[in-house]
């Protein structure tokens, strides 16, 4: 039977090949930019700059993403309703007492990150925890939960560098090349040149691309698996059923949402835009409610 735990292992590991993958991406990005400019020390710069990022995204990403999303931490005495429902939901799933913060916006949302359960970190807005019911913020918790003990969030969380990352790599590439590319020209290399020149647009097109669709797909099923793991922890399925309802159906704004950790909230955070479903950072919640309002617990 699927625990809490289930996936804990898969996810550590996917983290892995993801960090190797962007090295090799990055490297190879740096092979390609050393020989279009006939510069040596740009694939210097690639090596020291791919580890010294993957070593940044293990290591401070979730400082980076709340950061980003302008949280503020709090203590017990701040909120302890909020804590005292944490705490219970932690003794029930084995798990220890993540940190707790606020984002200050009224449009109700959350999100958790962190590299492994001790340093885990809880993110809920000032919205949700203003416009929904005990049970259904319990729900939204539960979920979060999930997500740390299947180590969800250090996937998640090092997506949100990464592929930042490969987006304004490839930015700067296509710049580079619209302004003058090669500038050198080796005797008889004209074409090899112009291959080059073109394999390297490739990669400056294609690459933010597929790092989207990474980023989407690891989400989507993960999203799944968070509300199944977060129902049987609170044995109460409707409380996250109404929950996800009352949060895709509120239309404030969130203003610090961006692109590039979208898929870490609990929702999909940009309301109003109607978007293929290749692109969704979420599943729709009318499959995710079906699913919830369809287990026995």
């Amino acid at each position: 039977m699927a625990t809490l735990y289930t996936y804990k292992d898969s996810n550590i590991r996917k983290t892995w090949i993801l960090i190797s993958l962007f090295l090799i991406f990055i490297i190879g990005l740096g092979w390609v930019f050393s020989y279009q400019f006939e510069s040596p020390a740009i694939l210097v710069i690639a090596v020291i700059f791919s580890s010294a990022m993957s070593f940044t995204s293990y290591w401070y990403s979730d400082k980076i993403v709340l950061a980003m999303s302008r949280a503020k931490e709090i203590k017990k005495q701040d909120h302890p309703e909020l804590y005292r429902l944490v705490e219970n939901l932690c003794i029930t799933a084995g798990l220890p007492l993540p940190k707790i913060y606020i984002i200050n916006e009224m449009a109700p949302n959350a999100f958790a990150t962190g590299r492994n359960s001790k340093h885990a970190v809880i993110a809920v807005t000032r919205g949700l925890l203003e416009k929904l019911e005990k049970s259904e913020l319990q729900g939204v918790i539960a979920h979060e939960l999930s997500h740390i003990g299947n180590r969800d969030i250090l996937l998640q969380t090092v997506v949100v560098v990464l592929v930042g990352l490969v987006i304004l790599i490839s930015d700067w590439f296509l710049r580079w090349t619209w302004l003058g590319g090669r500038r050198g020209n080796r005797e008889g290399g004209g074409q090899v040149q112009a291959i080059m020149l073109l394999i390297g647009i490739a990669l400056a097109v294609l690459s933010p691309l597929v790092a989207i669709l990474i980023q989407l797909a690891i989400s989507r099923k993960r999203e799944f698996l968070a509300d199944a793991s977060g129902a049987l922890l609170t044995r109460y399925p409707e409380g996250l059923a109404r929950a996800l309802e009352k949060i895709s159906k509120d239309q404030t704004r969130l203003r610090v949402a961006n692109k590039a950790m979208a898929h870490m909230y609990i929702t999909n955070p940009f309301r109003g835009k109607k978007i293929s479903k290749l692109f969704m950072t979420h599943p729709p919640v009318g499959e995710r409610v079906k699913n919830l309002r369809g287990m026995k617990v």
